[in-house]
């Protein structure tokens, strides 16, 4: 099995909703491949630590390939 790990953001701006944000799952943009699911988190984890994630929820993630 194979994992990416991707960063994305949660938000989009939009004035009609409240705090002028609405919910939108963004692009996603890849950091890594990786063999297991532990290597992903960890990477996930260190960049997510490293990283603040600001207005519209930027974070890292990753998913099974």
């Amino acid at each position: 099995m194979a994992y990416s790990v991707f960063t994305r953001t949660w938000w989009k701006d939009n004035p009609d909703w409240p705090n002028g944000l609405e919910p939108c799952p963004g692009k996603k943009t890849r950091k890594a491949t990786v063999d297991t699911a532990e290597e992903a988190r960890a990477i996930c984890q260190d960049w997510n630590a490293r990283h603040k994630p600001g207005r519209y929820s930027l974070k890292a993630e990753f998913e099974e390939i």
